[in-house]
């Protein structure tokens, strides 16, 4: 009881407190650490064409369907340009992501915002030419109306980190203040402010008219750069640019929505779709599977160029994927065996063979990125490592040895022979061909699979772990009882991946936190429970500045590497991309990679 007191009290007090912060003057844009704070936007940003041509049509393709135009609850599914936690046509937020950066917004429905000095609180002011599609303007209580509908019935990362709002207060038609809940240990998250940036705002006039928890499929009221003109349910969309739209002449949309209409057609599966892309009947395909990249685009319009093949490089992390052990389970829970297992994978020969060599592996919960781990830590990492020695026993002077590395089928030889010897070493024991714990049972374990494209891969490492004397099933189940095994922690093995951006915060801790690997639907698959894991991963959302956090997902990095959680699997490292020579797109990527917002025809 006195615990729930003092949380009573911290959220009665901390809008007093708050009032008497002191609040930055206003600025236009706004980042996660102070050091890189900005306090003009750039003339236009870096990665568009400023005088890109505006007109013509942009034509996609999408596999599977779609069944509901309301893109906030987690009932149905919507079609894409409607996703309001990623690039929406329709819906806009108070800020925008500029995409060469880390994580900084630049004003967008709010042209300014005022900070407090220690992040408690944030007031967006904003622009009063800001319009809906049906000519509203945009108001302090369609903020207040958007924030309230998300906090109650929104998608689940709206209601948790809304949840952490202290209080919400218009302070004029144009102008509302939030203050922010600290945590137990009475800390404030510095990653609160832009969360609250990129809230999607909804028009209250016309969404308290119907229920906000139910599908529909009326015409959405947005904000933004374009509104539906047709719906085909399930097989098509097209969204058509507002002619009208009250940012076209900012310096922040220069360059972006340059299609006149952009239509997105849905595809009963991928082959077919590919079948439709290469008949011309839609513009631009993302790549997902090498596979196909190496051996399925040598047709008549990429050799006379009418069709170009392009790898698009980034910077942003790549998904963290690989086989991951639940630890759990008794098995994986001893750190040793979970070690050794590490050598028992031969990408070299699994990325030859299915691949085509188009992948890497991964060595990073955030792979291809300036946030993960080198071999030997330095600097300030290395102080923040010293920092957790005493709560965590194994070795963080370097990195684990690399058995990724294996160049030949020698090598990868000698990496199970090391994996059988460190086997022996922790007291298991090989029997008849069975590998057996130090208790003594027999060594088996199923490995649990959503996607039968995983199977081949699954199946190869399975007859590998054979050869140690290791019994391993691969079984594929359906989506529904997959997401409901997943939920449960009801596996022993399962293919996943975690997503991460440049500037991982709150999120990590879902990931990796101790606390949420005993809560149901976490993303916390491997149940890392770990003191230096805690800490680490709730340091990052209150890094105050780039290096600091660099530092310190670094650290994270390598101790949740050096666990050993999962068997590191491949990622590209590169958007593939085929389009058709009708459209263009800038030579200069962003730091995330591909903006397909920046993209003109040209015809």
């Amino acid at each position: 009881m006195s615990k729930f007191f003092l949380l009573v009290l911290i959220a009665f007090l901390l809008p007093l407190s708050a009032q008497g912060a002191q609040f930055s003057s206003p600025l236009p844009s706004l980042q996660m650490t102070e050091d890189l704070q900005k306090f003009s936007v750039l003339p236009f940003f870096q990665y568009v064409r400023a005088d890109a041509p505006k007109y013509g049509r942009l034509k996609l393709g999408a596999t599977g369907t779609f069944d509901s135009l309301n893109p906030f609850i987690v009932r149905g599914q919507i079609p894409y340009g409607l996703r309001s936690d990623t690039a929406s046509l329709v819906y806009e937020s108070l800020m925008m992501r500029g995409w060469d950066e880390p994580f900084t917004l630049y004003g967008l429905l709010a042209s300014t915002v005022e900070v407090a000095d220690d992040r408690s609180a944030i007031i967006f002011n904003i622009n009063g030419n800001a319009r809906f599609s049906d000519g509203t303007p945009v108001t302090a209580d369609d903020v207040l109306f958007s924030y309230t509908m998300l906090r109650n019935n929104g998608r689940p990362n709206h209601r948790i980190y809304y949840k952490k709002v202290a209080s919400a207060e218009k302070l004029s038609p144009l102008r509302v203040k939030f203050v922010f809940l600290p945590d137990e240990q009475g800390v404030i998250d510095r990653e609160m402010p832009l969360i609250m940036g990129l809230m999607p705002i909804i028009p209250k006039h016309d969404w308290k008219k119907r229920d906000f928890n139910q599908t529909h499929l009326s015409a959405p009221i947005g904000s933004g750069p374009y509104t539906v003109a047709a719906v085909n349910v399930g097989r098509s969309i097209v969204y058509a640019r507002n002619p009208n739209y009250w940012a076209r002449n900012e310096l922040t949309a220069r360059g972006l929505y340059n299609f006149d209409t952009i239509q997105v057609d849905y595809y009963r599966d991928d082959s077919v779709s590919l079948q439709a892309f290469k008949a011309g009947q839609y513009d631009v395909r993302r790549e997902n599977d090498p596979t196909k990249w190496a051996t399925a685009y040598n047709f008549p319009a990429v050799t006379d160029k009418r069709v170009r093949l392009e790898k698009l490089e980034h910077h942003r992390p790549e998904p963290a994927y690989g086989f991951i052990m639940n630890t759990r389970r008794a098995l994986f829970a001893n750190p040793s065996f979970r070690e050794a297992l590490q050598y028992t994978f031969d990408f070299d020969w699994v990325n030859k063979t299915l691949f085509y060599g188009q992948y890497k592996r991964v060595d990073s919960v955030f792979p291809n990125s300036e946030l993960k781990a080198s071999y030997s830590p330095q600097g300030r990492e290395l102080e923040i490592l010293k920092t957790y020695l005493p709560v965590f026993p194994m070795n963080v002077v370097s990195m684990p040895g690399e058995p990724s590395e294996a160049s030949s089928q020698e090598d990868f030889r000698a990496n199970l022979l090391k994996a059988e010897e460190m086997l022996l070493k922790a007291g298991y024991t090989i029997k008849d061909d069975t590998l057996y714990t130090p208790s003594g049972e027999p060594v088996a374990f199923e490995i649990l699979l959503s996607d039968p494209v995983e199977e081949k891969v699954a199946l190869n490492w399975a007859a590998t772990l054979k050869r140690l004397g290791i019994s391993a099933r691969v079984r594929t189940v359906d989506s529904a009882q997959y997401q409901s095994r997943l939920a449960s922690f009801d596996y022993d093995v399962t293919a996943n991946k975690w997503v991460n951006s440049l500037s991982p915060g709150n999120e990590q801790m879902f990931f990796w936190g101790s606390a949420a690997a005993d809560q149901k639907g976490s993303r916390n698959y491997a149940g890392v429970k770990d003191p230096a894991v805690d800490a680490l991963a709730s340091m990052l959302s209150t890094a105050k500045t780039r290096d600091e956090l660099v530092a310190t997902a670094r650290a994270l990095d390598r101790i949740l590497m050096q666990g050993s959680y999962f068997i590191p699997l491949y990622y590209l490292g590169a958007d593939y991309v085929a389009s058709w020579t009708r459209v263009g797109h800038p030579e200069r990527m962003s730091l995330y990679g591909n903006v397909m917002e920046s993209w003109w025809s040209n015809e």
